[in-house]
């Protein structure tokens, strides 16, 4: 089942949480909003991963919808436009798919294939409209996403975009070199890598063109700005990491931080989900005190002109929004297809990734 079925509301029928996955203080205190455009956000994102061939058309009709990657974007960037938000629902689409790439290259041994992906998805972050009709679907499809990306901001924003996701792309070919070694990095070494390749600074950069302008470099790098930022992210990356242990202890994944403390502190299985549910828990504690520390920024940027008005109003619509990710996050997790392994004739192999080597034809 994925999110808000059969409606047009804000209100999403409720799904079950395993109790070692459910947190209260979410469900609670972070009440869950859906952009109003959702409903041809998702109509929109299914064509467009048909057009594009990122997904063969039968997976897209059979496993799109229910893997509810809309439904994460539609419950974060509330207020967004509607072509922004298109823009960054396709992106995100585009990104689970690229990361099956990568996962599928690992798997199969195809280390030149994943080489040469690797150095196109640089050079097409740099000029992405001259790769609009490259022949392998993944490097053309990112062309696409991030051309309209870069059309909402000032080149200022565009150029911290692609500095960000060249790291992103970097971070990705050490995963791959992990993997393939079977290299388990140490938890710190782990948490500095999953801070890239779960894209911490891209969906926080995104939450600018949502709300319609770029933040000074002063404001972005406040304290008071970042660390909510951070805090919403790791939210993000650690519940993950919580939620796909057993798809990624299935698949032979090294990238997880409870597999990086079972390896490297000596935990049990039951105890590393502790740990792991301990620092998810204290996330969220901080960030409801880092919440504060944003909302008295946008109260000192509120000077009596207009440029001040407007920066408060940017600044408050962020921060709405990196409280959105925290429910978007927490229920895609429980109605997402993608971490329903048990559902799977094959745990190790989701049944919407394809499996041949794109573009390598």
């Amino acid at each position: 089942m994925h999110a808000f079925p059969h409606s047009t509301t804000s209100t999403p029928t409720a799904v079950p949480v395993p109790p070692s996955l459910a947190l209260p203080v979410i469900e609670a205190e972070f009440p869950r909003h859906v952009h109003p455009y959702w409903p041809r956000l998702q109509e929109n994102t299914r064509a467009w991963l048909r057009e594009k061939r990122l997904m063969p058309a039968d997976k897209v009709t059979e496993y799109a919808d229910g893997l509810c990657y809309t439904d994460l974007m539609a419950g974060y960037y509330i207020g967004a436009p509607e072509d922004v938000l298109q823009a960054i629902a396709d992106y995100s689409a585009w990104f689970f798919v690229w990361d099956d790439r990568h996962d599928r290259d690992i798997v199969h041994g195809r280390a030149a294939g994943w080489r040469r992906l690797r150095l196109r998805l640089h050079t097409a972050l740099d000029a992405p409209r001259h790769h609009l009709t490259h022949p392998d679907p993944v490097v053309a499809g990112f062309a696409d996403s991030v051309l309209r990306l870069y059309s909402f901001l000032p080149r200022t924003w565009n150029a911290r975009f692609a500095r960000h996701f060249h790291e992103v792309i970097e971070a990705y070919d050490r995963e791959f070199h992990n993997r393939v070694r079977g290299h388990v990095p140490e938890v710190e070494e782990y948490l500095a890598l999953r801070r890239l390749t779960f894209a911490h600074w891209i969906w926080t950069d995104l939450l600018e063109p949502s709300a319609g302008m770029e933040l000074p470099d002063a404001v972005r790098k406040d304290p008071a700005y970042r660390r909510p930022a951070l805090l919403s992210q790791e939210f993000a990356a650690w519940y993950n990491d919580l939620c796909s242990l057993p798809k990624e202890i299935a698949g032979d994944e090294v990238h997880n931080l409870g597999i990086s403390l079972i390896t490297h502190e000596g935990l049990t299985l039951e105890d590393a989900v502790a740990e792991v549910r301990r620092r998810v828990e204290k996330c969220i504690a901080e960030f409801l005190d880092a919440e504060r520390d944003a909302l008295r920024l946008a109260v000192r940027l509120d000077d009596g002109t207009v440029r001040g008005k407007e920066l408060a109003a940017a600044v408050r619509a962020c921060l709405g929004n990196m409280r959105n990710w925290f429910g978007s996050v927490y229920w895609f997790h429980h109605e997402s297809g993608r971490y329903m392994v048990d559902s799977w004739d094959d745990r190790s192999t989701p049944p919407y990734v394809n499996n041949e080597a794109a573009g390598e034809k």
